[in-house]
């Protein structure tokens, strides 16, 4: 575990923050995935198109870092806990605590690997499938 990995979380938080779409895909690695509730798993580079469509501001607000004191698979695991205020792309607000899961190969500052955990059902009850494609009616 490295400072450098701490400081790409906090990097990537402040980017998320930011709505940085194209600095979101920075900080993976070239094959980096996102493993997502509502999308499951995608390549991350597909993945945060999807969030900036889904989304109009993204206000995170940290509570805490985790890093992992045991490493499995020669990968460094370190968690982030914090407040997500969303603005959906139709104005609506979500607000929500989540838990983002990130892996990193032993020597690199990029992301590998993240795992989103929150709890999606209140979250499908309030707003819906955000990521739902939407469809064009031939009527």
């Amino acid at each position: 575990m490295s400072q450098r990995q701490l400081d790409a979380v906090r990097t990537y938080l402040q980017r998320l923050h930011a709505s940085d779409t194209a600095g979101l895909i920075a900080s993976f690695e070239e094959d980096g995935v996102v493993h997502s509730p509502f999308l499951g798993t995608m390549k991350a580079r597909e993945f945060f198109p999807r969030l900036a469509q889904a989304s109009s501001q993204s206000v995170i607000t940290l509570i805490d870092l985790f890093a992992s004191v045991q490493l499995a698979d020669d990968t460094v695991r370190v968690a982030a806990y914090f407040r997500y205020d969303w603005t959906l792309s139709d104005g609506r607000l979500v607000d929500f605590t989540c838990v983002d899961v990130f892996g990193f190969r032993l020597v690199s500052d990029r992301i590998a690997s993240m795992h989103i955990v929150y709890d999606t059902h209140p979250l499908r009850e309030r707003v819906g499938d955000k990521y739902a494609p939407t469809t064009v009616s031939n009527a």
